[in-house]
């Protein structure tokens, strides 16, 4: 359950951050006016716990253009053993790198056995509930293509950009 909430203020060329937390980790993390944030902040009290001040300072070093070094506490809450899964190959994608919805279908195909598909992979991708420390934004289209972003394409690119990746969109 998301008890707490916390703003967070992006560097200009970002929307800002909202987070929400159980009191011990946190628990979402999504772009101000997003879906996410409309329907899961809804409620919650807003105060600073240790995990926001965390999270705080895993976002200044990564808008500062760093790879932050260490991830905040944070607990994910109802995902499936397939998005568990899909979250973990994420977690492994280096700063500064991308992967394709493809490349994290293959790599759990080699590790679960079965198929797998990209669209399967997209949707567990879209689920994730905590933008950024998990990184969703470097997950692309096998083409290269930005395939969408649930916190928006512009976010997506500036994100990627801040790593020294040169995405454009249309």
């Amino acid at each position: 359950m998301r008890n707490f909430i916390w703003k967070y203020e992006t560097p200009e060329g970002f929307d800002d951050l909202v987070m929400c937390g159980d009191g011990e980790a946190l628990t979402g993390l999504w772009f101000e006016g997003s879906r996410d944030d409309v329907h899961e902040a809804r409620g919650c009290e807003r105060r600073e716990m240790p995990a926001f001040r965390d999270t705080c300072h895993w976002l200044d070093e990564n808008f500062a253009g760093h790879d932050p070094g260490f991830t905040p506490n944070y607990r994910i809450e109802g995902a499936t053993p397939f998005r568990r899964a899909v979250i973990d190959e994420m977690l492994r994608i280096p700063y500064g790198a991308t992967v394709s919805y493809g490349d994290i279908a293959k790599a759990i195909e080699r590790k679960r056995g079965g198929r797998v598909s990209a669209q399967a992979v997209g949707g567990a991708v879209g689920w994730n509930p905590i933008c950024i420390v998990i990184p969703c934004h470097r997950v692309i289209g096998a083409d290269g293509s930005l395939t969408g972003y649930g916190g928006g394409l512009e976010n997506k690119v500036s994100l990627l950009a801040r790593e020294g990746i040169d995405m454009a969109f249309s």
